[in-house]
């Protein structure tokens, strides 16, 4: 292999941001690179040759012997611990959790295993310091001059360690649980490892001296790292590569992430860090790129986020839940014990009717804490699925004269309640989910409406159609309310200092998209409200359970 390539692959072991570590079949340290070293606290003499359960928790060290002698019997490349949380130890003691690739191979017939190791909770790079073998070097040519005899010794030991070296490089290249991909100068891809090649799609023929490593970028991402250089370094940079390795050129080493598009033209998000090489004369070789799958880690993260979410979002509502009981249930219980004392006071026959008024009072303030209570309930059971709508054929009209006459005395005193139905009579809808919806819009028409006020029902049913209307003249509701109507606990801000759970209308929302429905609101502030339910009859004879 030529010699820039070897010191190609010396400096992409050097100067990797990730640890990597080279045992023996029996799990004795060989060598270990520099960022490893940094990580674990080690000096390298005092790991070479060392147990590599050194770097184990003791809590763990049993378990991974029999792991490792298991893996060395049938090795093969593999992520370690897959689904597992891994730990490593610091030689101060202290833990820190990884992800650690594995790649078995063959130098001069002895078995090793290549560890990947990356520091997930920190994932800072530092810059990797390390001494060139230059000095070893020039004390073989300095020796050269003593006798041939050395001179040949020598010669063979440097033959047999590139030999050594290649074989770990080789190794390096097609085990690699990373995509690596060296580069020229002007960013031109000179080398395209078997990782690099199997996710991302492409053969090796397709991309070298074919395409720069820009080729895979996403183009947004790169304009981001092009302004963020611009602000940071106050550097104005057009050539899409030199975006790429301006911090490299300044010894600055950072780990960054990007999108990279594969062969099909998928997403895929990587980490990546990109590194100088340079020749014995430190001329500058190229730059070597290594790029990390990163989705399972994403994915795991968009799912953490999404819990998160949904469990704040539980927190508000059990705090709106209990604000909103708190204030509903104060007013029927005060009026339930007030007026229970009262009764007391009155023991009489002469004070009958003012007891039966009382009474009526309780009996008000209880079917209003049910009412409440059941409002609770069917949220709860429409949110675990428990409520199915019951579809059969019914004469609709009928149906809502005598829910109208049911409600008709719970409206406000002097107030009017209309019904007119037009078109044909029979349906096919669940009854109960239709009075529920028909008695909670009467309802909140009477509530935010003039004690004379005028409250217009009608049904129309026609052309597979049904459409409900209930429309009031009161106190109407803000083109911004009506954005959130249907959200469980909503009251408008016209509307706080008038009872309610702020569930009714969520529930009518559920209910109408169980029946197939869709509901709408039209109103305007102190001109009144109009809602409008719309169900296709035809879906609804599909369903009917009633035949």
């Amino acid at each position: 292999m030529p010699y820039t390539k070897i010191k190609s692959f010396e400096a992409l072991f050097s100067f990797a941001t990730m640890g990597i570590l080279i045992t023996d079949s029996r799990g004795k340290i060989v060598a270990i690179n520099p960022f490893a070293l940094q990580e674990f606290g080690y000096k390298e003499e005092d790991l070479t040759g060392k147990s590599i359960e050194q770097l184990i928790p003791t809590r763990f060290k049993n378990t991974h012997m029999l792991h490792r002698e298991t893996y060395a019997k049938h090795p093969y490349g593999r992520p370690m611990g897959a689904g597992l949380q891994l730990f490593a130890l610091r030689k101060d003691g202290s833990e820190f959790p990884v992800e650690i690739s594995l790649s078995p191979y063959e130098a001069d017939g002895e078995n090793f295993v290549i560890a990947f190791i990356n520091n997930i909770t920190i994932r800072k790079n530092t810059e990797a310091q390390i001494k060139k073998l230059n000095e070893e070097l020039e004390a073989t040519v300095e020796k050269r001059t003593r006798d041939l005899k050395e001179t040949m010794r020598h010669l063979e030991i440097a033959r047999d360690r590139q030999d050594n070296l290649l074989s770990f490089q080789k190794a390096l290249l097609d085990n690699a649980g990373a995509m690596i991909i060296a580069l020229d100068p002007r960013g031109i891809i000179k080398l395209f490892n078997p990782e690099a090649v199997l996710i991302l799609g492409y053969s090796e023929s397709e991309i070298i001296n074919n395409h720069s490593i820009t080729f895979f970028l996403d183009k947004a991402e790169l304009e981001h790292q092009r302004n963020k250089i611009a602000e940071e370094l106050k550097l104005v940079i057009d050539d899409d590569f030199q975006v790429l390795i301006e911090k490299t050129k300044r010894n600055i080493h950072e780990e960054q992430e990007f999108t990279f598009r594969r062969k099909d033209q998928t997403a895929l998000p990587v980490s990546m860090t990109i590194a100088s090489i340079y020749d014995a004369e430190d001329q500058l070789l190229g730059f070597v790129a290594i790029a990390i799958d990163i989705s399972v880690r994403k994915r795991s993260e968009e799912k953490l986020r999404s819990s998160l979410e949904k469990e704040r979002e539980l927190s508000e509502l059990k705090s709106r839940f209990v604000s909103m009981a708190s204030h509903e249930f104060r007013t029927p219980l005060t009026t339930i014990l007030s007026s229970s004392y009262l009764i007391e006071q009155y023991a009489n026959e002469a004070d009958r009717q003012k007891r039966q008024k009382h009474l009526q009072r309780i009996v008000s303030s209880v079917n209003m804490l049910a009412d409440i209570l059941n409002d609770f309930l069917s949220a709860g059971r429409i949110e675990e699925g428990k409520i199915q709508a019951k579809l059969m054929r019914f004469e609709i009209e009928e149906s809502i004269t005598n829910v109208i006459n049911e409600i008709a005395d719970n409206i406000k005193k002097n107030q009017s309640l209309n019904y007119v139905h037009n078109g044909y009579k029979e349906v096919v809808m669940d009854p109960s989910l239709l009075k529920y919806i028909v008695i909670n819009l009467v309802s909140n028409a009477s509530k935010f409406s003039a004690h004379d006020a005028i409250i217009n029902v009608a049904t129309t049913c026609n052309n597979g159609k049904i459409i409900l209307s209930v429309k009031d003249h009161g106190m109407g509701i803000s083109a911004e309310d009506q954005k959130h109507l249907t959200e469980r606990f909503f009251r408008g801000t016209n509307a706080t200092d008038i009872q309610g759970t702020g569930l009714g209308l969520h529930i009518v929302a559920k209910y109408t998209e169980l029946m197939k429905g869709t509901l709408c609101c039209h109103s305007e502030l102190e001109k009144g409200t109009e809602f409008i339910l719309t169900f296709d009859q035809t879906m609804s004879h599909e369903n009917d359970t009633s035949n």
